[in-house]
Formats: structure tokens, sequence, C-alpha cells
């Protein structure tokens, strides 16, 4: 048998099969559907879900530690029957804003700065999509991400004020000016630490960098003021609020969501110095999303 096959010439060994050409006759579900895939894709790798169980680890951490202390103050209502919350909704964020610090060092150079290092923008690009659409998405789970963080703690404090029996008009107005808040800080949040991280492709580089433009810019902030009012010079109190992101929201919200201010002394905006860190808090996140286009404009090319 060996010496037949051996024998057998090579031309009919060889076979052509035409199956032919079939086109794609499905659904082509466009850029829409591959912004919200990409945007999904961010939002779930946010909290480390899709990846390695390692991934999720601190995300989910931080998630806990955020809600920890809404819980104990919620329990505490409840049995000592408090007529009001030890916190109110607007503050607590502000209160916290460590822990949101640390999950946005973490979460954010994951976003985007991976993409980078391994090359992969130009692969996203290479579908239809456009830059817009990649920045846009990115944005978007980031900003979601955040304010899933920080409106949870907001949503057990609200749920715990209910069981309480504390006033149902009072709790709603808190928990909404609440909301108001964290989403506005998430918006703020995101796009600083997408624009900071988006400069390295190093995540080490991006976590370090991230922490270091919030912490040093609350600590140095917060210096100076205290140094103002020791001189009682209430005035550059209030304007030295506009140099940090966190006393950013904590001015907009003490001029129209009916917060009391952290500011030394309780030095908060009025309502025509509020439309000014307003328009700062909203300049800074169109500032950033303009950033993030520029910076992937020619990304990967």
């Amino acid at each position: 048998m060996a010496v037949e096959q051996s024998l057998t010439p090579a031309g009919e060994q060889t076979r052509i099969h035409n199956i032919g050409y079939r086109h794609y006759d499905g659904p082509r579900l466009g850029r829409a559907y591959a912004r919200r895939s990409l945007f999904s894709q961010s939002l779930r790798g946010s909290y480390g879900l899709g990846r390695s169980a390692k991934s999720k680890v601190l995300p989910m951490l931080l998630f806990v530690v955020m809600c920890t202390p809404a819980l104990i103050m919620v329990a505490v209502a409840v049995t000592t029957k408090m007529k009001d919350l030890p916190v109110d909704y607007t503050r607590y964020a502000i209160l916290l804003q460590a822990v949101i610090g640390l999950y946005l060092a973490s979460q954010a150079p994951q976003s985007v700065s991976r993409d980078l290092r391994f090359k992969t923008v130009p692969l996203y690009f290479s579908r239809p999509i456009e830059r817009g659409d990649y920045v846009m998405a990115k944005f978007a789970a980031m900003t979601s991400a955040l304010f899933a963080l920080t409106a949870a703690p907001l949503i057990v404090l609200y749920v715990g004020a209910l069981l309480a029996k504390l006033d149902f008009a009072e709790q709603t107005k808190g928990f909404a000016q609440g909301l108001v808040s964290v989403a506005l800080l998430s918006l703020l949040f995101a796009g600083i630490g997408l624009v900071v991280s988006a400069v390295t492709p190093r995540r080490g580089f991006g976590i370090a960098a991230v922490i270091a433009v919030l912490t040093i810019s609350y600590g140095a902030v917060s210096t100076v003021q205290a140094i103002a009012d020791s001189q009682d010079n209430s005035g550059a109190i209030t304007w030295l609020g506009l140099f940090s992101p966190v006393t950013l929201i904590d001015g907009v919200q003490t001029a129209f969501l009916g917060a009391t201010s952290a500011f030394p002394g309780g030095h908060g905006p009025s309502t025509g110095q509020g439309v000014v860190y307003l328009l700062v808090v909203l300049g800074l996140i169109a500032g950033c999303y303009g950033l993030l286009m520029r910076r992937y404009r020619k990304v990967g090319l």
C-alpha cells in the first residue's frame, strides 16, 4: 500500500474545491452599536466585571468602603429614632473624597492607558467607529462608574431615612440635591482623570498623576484657605475654592443646592459667586472633553 501511494502522481493528489462566496446577509449594526458596546465594556471593566478576579478586588472593596458609613448611619438613625440623618446628602461625597479619588486613580488609567500601551486604539478605529465615538464612550463609562460609586450610599441613606420615618418631603428634596451634586462631581472627576491618564501609556504613572492632581490641588487650596480664615479674609476663602475640583463642587452645591459649606469658617460662595463656580465646572468638563478629542486625533496613527 505504501508503494502505491508513493507512485501516485502529485497532480492527482491536488484538489481544488469551489465552495463559492457567500456575502454577509445579517444586520449591520453600525457605529451606534459599536459605541454602546465600547461603553458597556468600559463600564464593566471599571468594576472588574469580565476581567480576572484580581481586577475586581480594589473597585469592589472601594464600593463597599463607600457604602459602609452610610449603612452605619442608617442603623444608628433607625435604632436611636433620630429626627434627622447625621450627614446631609450633599455632604457625604465631600467627606469621602479620598475614596472617590482612589477609585478614580485606579480605574481611569485602566480605561485608557492600556489601550495606548498595547496600541489597540487603531483596532477600534478599524471598525465603524470614529475618534469621537471612542472618547464619548470612555467619558460616559467613567462618569457612570463614578456616579454609581457616589450615588449608591445616598440611596442607602434615603432608604434608611424612610425606614426611620423621617420627613418624606425633606428627605426626598435632600436626596435629589445630593444626586445632582454627585452627578456634577462624576462628570468633572471623570474628565480630569481621563485627561491625566491619557497623557501616558504607563498605568502606574497615570495612577500617581491622578492622585497628585486631586490631592495637591485640594491640599494647597485648603491650606491657603485656612491661612486666609486666620486673617479674617473671608473673600479670599471663597475665590480660592475655584482652584480645586473638590472645592469647586462644594461651592456649587453650597450656592445652589442648599448645602453647608466645608470651607474654613463656613464661608461658602454666594449665589452670584456660585454662578462663577458653575461656569468654571462646566468649562472644565468641556475642556477635558476637548483635550481628549485632541489627544486621540492622531494617537496610534
